[in-house]
């Protein structure tokens, strides 16, 4: 059993590095027969000595019990390059200002990151409304981990309303600045200002953009599952405001429920069906469900990479 990471456990009063840490290690102590590597243990396994290792990686400990040398093999040998992308526009600011999509958004990719730090890969961040406003390459320092934990708690600080996405630029612009193989972990609720019929085509353009410079793609597609996929409101009139551009629609809930979730359905399963086609992972990250399946899903991907 995994030892619960919801948010209504974790110390949010906390810095961000500190939350970060809290979350992970938590985590880890719930891995129970973990089949990833790297958390219980320094390294990540153990293979045959070979004339011309370093002396240094040999497990002596292990040599006095088998009579056999076995190096050590780091995790550092199979570094990792990993950029993360995390929507900063006026949806990601729902349901209120204590606990949004932008909050679970920014505290995973501090746990992911100190989880990076840990196994010395390296990382960097890119943050995004309708245009590129922070673009940091990827180190693996402890200098350059404090500098994005900043960073990150800056943007929880910069809420506004009315600021619009556009996802495809920012990919289109990411894609173009990073220069060396990555994993890019997009943070985003998917949803777009404008609701032109061909947005989920501009999307889908800017991820290939990324692929075709051969990174490898994880998209956690941020929502709050109870309000916004499954609609869950009492049954009387609302005012609904569109946190991104302000239109105001007053609807009884009754009305409307049945022909949102028809659309949101159709969103959802076009949205799966083209990360298939283009072989992009793409994971539902729920804000109620805690981070377990965010560190999840990145190490499943982390392993496939090798």
């Amino acid at each position: 059993m995994q030892v619960s990471q919801k948010p209504e456990d974790i110390r949010f009063e906390s810095s961000l590095e500190l939350l970060a840490k809290q979350v992970v290690e938590g985590f880890i102590t719930g891995l129970h027969k973990s089949p990833f590597h790297g958390f219980s243990v320094e390294f990540a396994e153990h293979r045959l000595y070979n004339n011309g290792d370093s002396v240094k990686s040999i497990d002596w400990k292990l040599f006095a019990k088998t009579d056999k040398l076995f190096s050590k093999r780091y995790e550092e040998e199979t570094n990792l390059r990993c950029q993360f992308v995390i929507d900063m526009s006026s949806s990601m600011y729902f349901p209120n200002d204590k606990y949004n999509k932008l909050t679970f958004a920014v505290q995973s990719t501090a746990a992911l990151i100190y989880l990076l730090k840990r196994q010395r890969d390296a990382f960097g961040l890119s943050l995004f409304t309708d245009e590129l406003k922070l673009n940091s390459p990827a180190k693996s320092t402890g200098v350059h981990q404090k500098y994005l934990f900043a960073k990150l708690e800056e943007s929880l600080a910069s809420g506004k309303l009315n600021v619009k996405t556009d996802l495809p630029q920012a990919l289109h612009q990411i894609a173009d600045l990073i220069h060396k193989r990555s994993l890019v972990v997009v943070f985003s609720d998917m949803f777009q200002t404008s609701n032109d019929t061909d947005q989920l085509d501009r999307i889908f353009a800017a991820l290939q953009h990324l692929k075709f410079n051969k990174h490898e793609v994880v998209v956690f597609n941020v929502m709050d599952k109870t309000k916004e996929f499954n609609f869950d409101f009492e049954n009387r009139p609302y005012e609904f405001i569109d946190m991104e551009t302000g239109t105001v629609l007053k609807a009884h809930t009754s009305k409307v429920k049945d022909a949102y979730l028809a659309q949101m359905s159709e969103f959802k399963t076009n949205l799966n069906l083209k990360c298939a086609q283009y072989k992009i992972d793409i994971v539902d990250a729920d804000i109620n469900a805690g981070f377990n399946h965010v560190l999840e899903a990145y190490l499943i991907k982390r392993q496939k990479m090798g």
